[in-house]
């Protein structure tokens, strides 16, 4: 059941995806977004579409993504500046003068729900942080030697993708509740944005550092040998 991961292994990828996901980024405007402004059954919606978008990219770098941005290595540095942008983007956003916080109230259209379902998936896979959960972070977790890595590979995609609906699911669900609390105590509501803002910078900044480094060599790329980066 664990692919010859320890536990130990399957917790840090727990913890890893559960930073990821309370890190603010597209995903997350986007679902409570939809949710203030369309109600729940929106948001789980475009929910699903984000989970669909998880889905994909797992399956795609287990079946030779990563490898891609080892041989080309200026997609790779693309997409991580094309995220290091969007997240300085969202964080000015939240910081700017009478900027806006994650649960400020944001007029959407109502849609259908194939609609909310095809936005969230879009949502998703235009989301850097997603690329970067599968080309850069999960493969830091595969042990070659203790299994086949494809299946580990997935394993620890199905663990991320978990956590991250979980998370996304309650914030969902407890949006509306949420953002009228913040709009009857007005310093919480500056807080949210400003500690949203902060959140958003420090990831574009790490981000930005490591920007000008290559794709990881997963474990299943390359001559053939097994690699591990730890």
């Amino acid at each position: 059941m664990t692919a010859g991961l320890s536990m130990a292994t399957i917790g840090g990828m727990a913890l890893t995806a559960l930073w990821m996901v309370l890190t603010p980024g597209p995903n997350m405007v986007y679902l409570v977004s939809r949710s203030l402004s369309q109600g729940r059954a929106a948001g789980l919606m475009s929910l699903a579409g984000t989970g669909l978008g998880f889905v994909i990219y797992m399956t795609l770098a287990n079946l030779g993504l990563n490898a891609v941005f080892v041989a080309v290595p200026w997609i790779y540095l693309a997409v991580k500046a094309a995220g290091v942008g969007y997240l300085l983007w969202l964080a000015w956003t939240a910081l700017k003068p009478n900027g806006r916080g994650v649960f400020d109230v944001h007029d959407l259209r109502k849609d259908t729900p194939l609609t909310l379902f095809r936005m969230g998936l879009f949502t998703n896979l235009l989301n850097p942080k997603a690329v970067i959960m599968y080309v850069a972070l999960i493969p830091q977790f595969i042990d070659p030697a203790a299994g086949d890595p494809v299946v580990q590979g997935f394993l620890l995609g199905t663990v991320q993708i978990t956590v991250s609906m979980a998370v996304n699911a309650l914030l969902v669900v407890a949006a509306g509740s949420i953002a009228r609390i913040l709009a009857v105590h007005p310093r919480w509501l500056r807080f949210q944005r400003w500690a949203t803002g902060a959140m958003l910078g420090l990831v574009a900044v790490l981000l930005a550092r490591e920007a000008p480094r290559p794709a990881p060599r997963g474990p299943w790329a390359g001559d053939g040998v097994l690699i591990r980066r730890d």
